[in-house]
């Protein structure tokens, strides 16, 4: 074939794939002390939350004690802009030449974002297993609230990634629960929006989105219940490794979709903001297959949706909007969350075919619904109900 004539999609990418380097294991914090040395002499060390503020002291002691000029700062809100522009002078006030981002996703994405921004070397060490920004090169701003504005692509992925088992397993059970269901949302995500992909490098993606999948429904249950177990391992190294692995090698086409746009529109709700990332995007993966349903008649995308539901069940995710917290929204609210998902740009669009809001309506108040398709509209259902 003329490389003139090649499909777009395989004609031209650019890919930010992995970290440069990557350590993992029970005391991988302190096996790359030199490694953190090499990098950075004044690092800004980042943090937000309380529940690991104990966590951040002694990784900033470590790193004063090895002779590193460290500055430590926190984060006040999400990763938004207010917080980005003050951390950001903070930096240049005391020449940092290096970001240390250690926290949950926001704080990662931050991390990543101020070091994209101020040119200097990124180093992330996530303190749960909730999402794989420790991995990726994109980061997602939020407003001061938490309502999702948008997200960001940088220029690379981290220098380096710590990913200590002993400091993420500190974290509660619910983080790594919400990790999985943000993990099982690459299959079903890339799989819909890229099945038939011509590009090699997004087919194999896919396939590792599957592999992926099956490990998470093998062994989650059991990596819930016993955080010493070889499972705990393999569960929190897909979640927070292998998640950002398929999006580094398929690229923009092979990371989000219908759950994600879902999760985007649901943060704009401030009844959701307690709600983690992965608990709204595990419900995003049901109203997406409800949406494969309803308007693509596929039957099964319906099979898949009624076998995730106990599964997510299993794990305490969210499978409905009274899982959530907002079973008293009115259906005015809730068509404004589906006119966010659906606006132009939107991830939602990344599905093989035309969804509007009323039918985003339908399949969110659908999502956990046992049975096919109804006659009935559960939207008038509900009208009727009220």
């Amino acid at each position: 074939m003329n490389k003139n004539n090649l499909p777009e999609e395989v004609s031209h990418c650019a890919h930010s794939i992995a970290p440069a380097k990557v350590v993992r294991g029970e005391r991988a914090w302190e096996e790359s002390h030199q490694l953190i040395a090499s990098i950075c002499r004044s690092p800004l060390l980042l943090g937000r939350s309380i529940a690991t503020a104990e966590l951040r002291q002694g990784l900033l002691n470590n790193l004063r004690n090895l002779g590193l000029n460290t500055v430590s700062a926190e984060l006040k809100h999400d990763c938004c802009e207010m917080d980005l522009k003050r951390i950001n002078a903070l930096a240049l006030y005391n020449s940092c030449d290096g970001v240390i981002a250690a926290g949950g996703g926001k704080v990662l994405d931050a991390g990543k974002l101020l070091a994209h921004r101020l040119g200097i070397p990124c180093i992330t060490v996530p303190l749960s297993a909730a999402t794989c920004a420790g991995w990726t090169a994109l980061a997602n701003i939020y407003s001061p609230t938490g309502a999702f504005q948008r997200d960001q692509v940088l220029a690379r992925c981290p220098h380096l990634m710590i990913f200590d088992h002993g400091l993420v397993r500190q974290a509660p059970p619910r983080t790594l629960a919400s990790g999985i269901a943000d993990a099982i949302a690459k299959w079903y995500e890339a799989s819909v929006s890229n099945g038939s992909s011509n590009d090699g490098l997004i087919q194999q993606a896919v396939q590792m989105a599957r592999v992926l999948r099956d490990q998470l429904l093998l062994d989650g249950p059991e990596a819930l219940k016993d955080q010493n177990s070889l499972a705990w391992i393999r569960v929190a190294e897909a979640c927070a490794l292998t998640a950002g692995l398929i999006g580094g090698i398929g690229g923009s086409r092979c990371r989000t979709a219908a759950a994600h746009a879902v999760h985007n529109a649901l943060t704009q709700l401030k009844d959701c903001h307690e709600v983690l990332h992965g608990e709204k995007v595990g419900y995003g993966i049901l109203v997406q297959l409800r949406l494969e349903e309803i308007i693509g008649g596929h039957q099964l995308a319906g099979q898949a949706r009624r076998q995730l539901i106990p599964f997510l069940k299993e794990l305490d995710l969210p499978v409905n909007l009274e899982d959530l917290g907002l079973s008293n929204l009115s259906l005015h609210e809730l068509h404004e969350v589906c006119q966010f998902a659906c606006q132009q740009g939107s991830d939602l669009h990344q599905l093989p075919f035309t969804v509007n809001s009323s039918a985003l309506l339908e399949a969110l108040l659908g999502a956990s619904d046992n049975g096919p398709v109804p006659v009935e509209s559960t939207v008038t259902k509900r009208m009727a109900a009220s």
